[in-house]
């Protein structure tokens, strides 16, 4: 770590690393090699679970369209994710209805999602293959234990919102 006598924070931009907080700029390049390796991971584990060209979002919004089998609206799809530009899930949502994995219903003026048989047979598929290639790897390579991945997922939902509210801030300077 960065407080260590003799070692050099691990970031991917030195300019950016503040004398305030060097840890934070650790946190943002292992953020940004963490995000694209869980990309990677999401696309690759839905192709061996048989449904291959998928990107990453799709395959997300896949798993929270799933989500406790509650149909569910676009705005909802969007929050769950954090996502502000919803023509990107509505584009998934159409690629993945293309699919037969998805399917919409109207309820009044609302469009509505859930996903089809065929959907959640995926998710189902999915996680076998999570369990066997990345659980078991991580019980058996003993990388973290749980408390402290639970401690790890806290401190990213704290620093999301903290990284929102300087977006905000951001914006009206």
């Amino acid at each position: 770590m960065s407080s260590e006598v003799g070692k050099s924070p691990i970031v991917s931009s030195a300019h950016l690393v503040s004398a305030q907080s060097a840890e934070l700029s650790e946190f943002e390049f292992g953020l940004i090699v963490a995000s694209h390796a869980f990309e990677r991971w999401v696309s690759r584990c839905m192709a061996a679970a048989g449904i291959p060209d998928l990107a990453p979002l799709d395959v997300l919004v896949l798993h929270t369209t799933n989500h406790r089998a509650r149909h569910k609206r676009l705005a909802d799809i969007c929050f769950v994710l954090n996502i502000d530009d919803q023509h990107l899930v509505s584009y998934a949502l159409k690629k993945l209805g293309r699919l037969g994995l998805v399917e919409r219903t109207r309820k009044g003026k609302e469009v509505l999602y859930s996903t089809s048989a065929e959907g959640q047979a995926a998710c189902l598929r999915y996680r076998e293959v999570r369990e066997r290639c990345l659980v078991d790897a991580l019980v058996l390579g003993r990388i973290a234990d749980n408390p402290r991945i639970g401690e790890a997922a806290g401190l990213l939902r704290a620093l999301s919102g903290l990284y929102d509210q300087a977006a905000r801030s951001a914006t009206s300077l």
